[in-house]
């Protein structure tokens, strides 16, 4: 049988679509297949290949790391250079209330150890989140999940969550003295790429002040360069209590944290000891990788060359069949009529070497969001595949 029907025979499937691409190699923004194929990822695994498919210094850091150890005990026992150097590297790019890393295998799981975290430390039960927001499809995060296509037929979920609309400061009223955290994308990922004012996050900030609030900011998608700033909080002015991020932050390694002050996490080695534990979280290699992807964002400035590249994507994908274009930094959705005119457009364009995607909850949306690392004459290439996609579709 060939590796394609064993895929579909054993391997469990997430859809009766998948996209069935078979990949040997991958190098920068290019994915090669088994027969000579070549693809430009214009969505970087989705949001986690931020500097690129085995940058060599990812791949030096892992290489290093494992010839000295790989997992040795569960996590938070033993010191282990690699956690504890990069959360020190983590901390000196965050303001200093957000002093203490606790790391996790995935985006998923960090949200589950916040809201753990925020429920101990308030003594409250309730979680107010945003319609349309996307936070990971374990049983917790689903539960704070915008879109009850994917939640209604896991239910019951977690009780006490409210919903919200992102953006619109006059549902903050919402949050009150019962509520433990409200939990927000810093930029919406699933729902398209939506973006709100500074006004609305500062309000938010305040808002969850004046109740005691925890403010929970989810930044897997949008964190580590992405919006041409490290954290896309830094846009807004504002700090949240608690940040959660993953994703682009393990160079392609498994990884998560969730971040806070060190008040608010010691909550979490008492009443009752051990109150969030993990077995891998923190992997050592998944740590070395991540810290090597910090000092590749930070040495080839790539954070700087953001604006650049999304004026350009810009400028290149103009089309009557475009509605509108949404971006944050390299976090863009184009958007077309509805579904059926978009498919065969990524259809296409993959066809043709170029990978695109939709959004979870907005599917008239292309999602383009490439390796920070892509050149000018990358993005030239990859439009210009875009556009002739769009013109035979």
């Amino acid at each position: 049988m060939t590796n394609r029907q064993l895929f579909l025979q054993h391997v469990a499937q997430t859809s009766d679509f998948p996209l069935m691409l078979e990949i040997e190699k991958a190098e920068g923004v290019y994915l090669y297949g088994t027969k000579g194929e070549k693809y430009i990822d214009l969505i970087s695994g989705i949001g986690v290949s931020n500097v690129g498919h085995r940058h060599p210094k990812v791949v030096k850091a892992i290489k290093d790391q494992v010839d000295k150890y790989l997992h040795l005990m569960v996590y938070g026992e033993y010191v282990q250079s690699p956690q504890v150097l990069l959360a020190q590297k983590l901390v000196s790019l965050l303001p200093s209330s957000l002093s203490s890393v606790f790391f996790t295998n995935s985006g998923s799981e960090a949200i589950e150890g916040a809201m753990k975290l925020a429920k101990r430390f308030t003594a409250r039960h309730k979680i107010i989140s945003c319609f349309d927001a996307y936070h990971g499809s374990t049983q917790g995060a689903l539960s704070i999940g915008g879109n009850e296509k994917l939640k209604q037929n896991f239910r019951p979920l977690l009780p006490s969550t409210e919903r919200i609309r992102f953006g619109a400061a006059i549902d903050l009223e919402r949050i009150d003295r019962y509520t433990a955290a409200v939990v927000v994308e810093t930029v919406q990922g699933e729902a398209g790429v939506k973006v709100a004012s500074t006004e609305y996050f500062q309000q938010l900030r305040k808002r969850c002040d004046e109740t005691g609030t925890l403010l929970l900011l989810d930044e897997i998608q949008c964190g580590f360069g992405r919006t041409g700033k490290f954290w896309a909080f830094e846009h807004y002015g504002i700090v949240p209590d608690i940040l959660v991020c993953a994703k682009g932050m393990g160079g392609g390694m498994p990884l998560g944290a969730f971040i806070s002050s060190s008040e608010i996490m010691a909550v979490l080695r008492k009443n009752p000891i051990l109150g969030h534990i993990t077995t891998f979280g923190g992997h050592p290699v998944c740590c070395a990788a991540s810290l090597a992807t910090i000092e590749v964002i930070q040495e080839e400035k790539l954070i700087e060359q953001v604006e650049e590249k999304e004026r350009l994507f810009f400028s290149k994908l103009q089309h009557p069949k475009i509605k509108e274009v949404r971006s944050q930094g390299l976090m863009m959705a184009l958007e077309f009529e509805n579904f059926e005119t978009l498919k065969p457009i990524i259809d296409k364009a993959i066809s043709n070497g170029v990978i695109t995607d939709w959004f979870l909850f907005c599917d008239n949306s292309m999602r383009i969001a490439p390796p920070l690392t892509i050149t000018k004459d990358e993005i030239e290439k990859a439009s210009k595949v875009i556009l002739e996609a769009i013109e035979i579709s």
